[in-house]
C-alpha cells in the first residue's frame, strides 16, 4: 500500500491532535511566511521587563467596588463595600481585598482608562489588540486570520524564547456559544505566533492552539517516532517542492515537538510539582492555580501569559462573572463579587504572586497588568449590580520597572468619566510593549505586505522609574 505524504500528515494530526494540532496548522499556516516574519521591524524602547502576566478580568470589573471607591457618592451610586487603607498612605481599596492592600507599594493604579464601547466583543478586541473593527458583531465575532494580533502574539513575534512558547493563554481563551472571540490569537501573523492554549474556549469544539496535552494512550516516544516517519516522507518530497510555506510548516513542527519534548516546558505546566503550601497560598481553585501557573511559565521563559478570568458553571456554560449585572446563581450583583470566582480568589492569588515575584527578585523583570474590557455604570441597578460602561474603568500595573505606590489619573465624583489624564486602550498596550523593550512604533507586516504600527498609543512613561 502506498502511503502518501498528505495522508501521513493527516493521520499524524488526527492521532496527535491534542499535542500538535496539525490539521488546524495546515489550514492556517499558509497565511504567514518565513520571509514576512523577517520583514517585521523591531524598534527598541528602554523597557527592561523580560515577561508579562496579563490578568484579564473578562466581563468588566467595577471600578467603584474595587480600586476607585466613592464613599461620598449618593446612595445608589456608592458601593456597598467600604474603603480600607493600604500600605501606602492615601491609597484606599475596597474591604474585600485586604491581602492586596498590603501590596499597593508595588502597584500603580490607573483610574482613568476609557473608551467608547459598552459591548463585550468589540471592547475585548480593542483592549487586547489596540484596534477597532466595525464588522465585529455580537455575539458571533469568531476569530479569524484577518484579525489584528493579540498582545501576546505581537510580543511572541519579536522576542525569542528557547524551547518555550512565546505566549500562553490560561486556563482557556475567551469565548462562548461556539465562538472564540476575535482578539485572542495571532490573526494575520499566522499560527506560528498563536498563544499556546491548554484548553479550548468553553462551549466550543475548537482545538486549542499548540496544546502540550497528550491524548490518552499516546506517549511521547510514539510522537517522536512519527516525526521520524514524517521527516522521511518530507525529505522524499522536498526536492519537488520549494517555497516558504513548506519551510515555515516544517519549522513550526520542529518548534512544537521541541516544546513537547522539553522537560523545562512540561515541568512549567505541571503545578502538581509545586509545594503544597505554595498552592494553598495561591488558592486551590482555577483562578489561583492559573496565577500560580503564570508565575511558573514566566520563570521558565514564556514572554507573555494571559489569564482569561471566567467561571465554568456546573452544566458547562461559560460565565464572565465580572459582568456583575446580577442576579446570577441566586446572588445579586454585589454578592457576585463576594463569591470565590471574583474578589476572594483575586485577592488571594494576586497577593501571593506579588509576594513570590518580589521575594525572588523577578518583579523587576516581570510586568503584571490587570484590567478588563470596560468598567461598570456608576448607578447600581435593581439587582444591586452594575451594567456595561466603557467610559471609565480602573487598571493596575506592577513590576517590570513600574514605580509602585502611585495613582495615575482620576475620575469624577461617581467614577463615571475621567477627570484627569485619560488613558486609552491603545495607551495601555503601548505601555506594556514599552515595558518589554518594544517600541509601539515597531512595524508588523500583514499577508499583503502592508506595514502596521503595533499600536497607535502613547506609553505612560511617567509610571516608570
Amino acid at each position: 500500500m502506498t502511503l502518501h505524504r498528505r495522508d501521513a500528515m493527516l493521520r499524524l494530526g488526527q492521532i496527535g491532535a491534542g499535542a500538535l494540532t496539525l490539521p488546524g496548522l495546515l489550514k492556517t499556516e499558509r497565511a504567514f511566511s518565513a520571509e514576512r516574519r523577517q520583514q517585521h521591524q523591531l524598534l527598541r524602547s528602554d523597557g527592561k521587563a523580560k515577561s508579562c502576566i496579563l490578568i484579564y478580568l473578562w466581563g468588566g470589573p467595577p471600578q467603584q467596588d474595587m480600586w476607585d471607591m466613592k464613599p461620598d457618592a449618593p446612595e445608589g451610586v456608592r458601593s456597598h463595600f467600604k474603603p480600607i487603607p493600604t500600605t501606602v498612605p492615601g491609597i484606599e481599596v475596597c474591604d474585600q481585598m485586604p491581602l492586596l492592600a498590603r501590596h499597593t507599594d508595588k502597584t500603580a493604579i490607573i483610574r482613568s482608562l476609557t473608551h467608547d464601547s459598552n459591548v463585550h466583543e468589540p471592547s475585548v478586541y480593542r483592549t487586547l489588540t489596540g484596534r477597532t473593527d466595525p464588522t465585529k458583531v455580537m455575539p458571533r465575532n469568531a476569530r479569524n486570520r484577518r484579525d489584528f494580533p493579540t498582545v501576546g502574539s505581537v510580543v511572541s513575534s519579536f522576542l525569542s524564547t528557547e524551547n518555550m512558547p512565546g505566549c500562553v493563554t490560561i486556563p482557556r481563551p475567551i469565548g462562548h456559544d461556539g465562538v472564540t472571540y476575535s482578539g485572542t490569537y495571532a490573526g494575520f501573523l499566522g499560527a506560528t505566533n498563536d498563544p499556546m492554549e491548554t484548553q479550548n474556549a468553553g462551549e466550543t469544539k475548537e482545538t486549542p492552539t499548540h496544546s502540550l496535552t497528550m491524548p490518552d494512550g499516546l506517549q511521547l516516544p510514539r510522537v517522536l517516532a512519527r516525526q521520524g516517519l514524517l521527516k522521511t516522507l518530507d525529505d522524499t518530497e522536498r526536492r519537488f517542492q520549494a517555497g516558504a510555506q513548506g519551510l515555515s510548516l516544517d519549522s513550526f513542527r520542529e518548534q512544537a515537538l521541541s516544546m513537547l519534548a522539553s522537560p523545562r516546558a512540561r515541568a512549567a505546566f505541571n503545578i502538581d510539582s509545586e509545594d503544597t503550601k505554595v498552592r494553598d497560598r495561591y488558592g486551590r481553585n482555577e483562578w489561583g492555580e492559573a496565577i500560580l501557573m503564570a508565575r511558573r511559565l514566566v520563570e521558565a521563559g514564556v514572554r507573555l501569559v494571559t489569564i482569561s478570568w471566567m467561571y465554568i458553571q456546573k452544566g458547562g456554560n461559560v460565565a464572565n462573572v465580572w459582568d456583575n449585572h446580577g442576579p446570577f446563581e441566586g446572588k445579586n450583583g454585589t454578592e457576585m463579587l463576594q463569591q470565590e470566582y471574583c474578589l476572594p480568589s483575586l485577592d488571594q492569588g494576586y497577593s501571593a504572586l506579588m509576594e513570590d515575584l518580589s521575594n525572588s527578585g523577578l518583579l523587576d523583570e516581570t510586568l503584571v497588568a490587570m484590567y478588563g474590557e470596560f468598567g461598570r455604570t456608576p448607578k447600581l441597578n435593581k439587582a444591586n449590580g452594575r451594567d456595561h460602561w466603557g467610559a471609565c474603568q480602573s487598571a493596575v500595573l506592577a513590576g517590570g520597572g513600574i514605580r509602585g505606590g502611585q495613582v495615575y489619573g482620576s475620575s469624577d465624583a461617581e467614577a463615571a468619566y475621567p477627570r484627569s489624564n485619560p488613558v486609552s486602550p491603545e495607551d495601555m498596550l503601548a505601555t506594556i510593549y514599552h515595558a518589554m523593550g518594544i517600541s509601539p512604533e515597531s512595524l508588523l507586516y500583514d499577508p499583503l505586505d502592508r506595514p502596521h504600527h503595533l499600536v497607535n498609543g502613547r506609553p505612560l512613561v511617567e509610571l516608570f522609574g
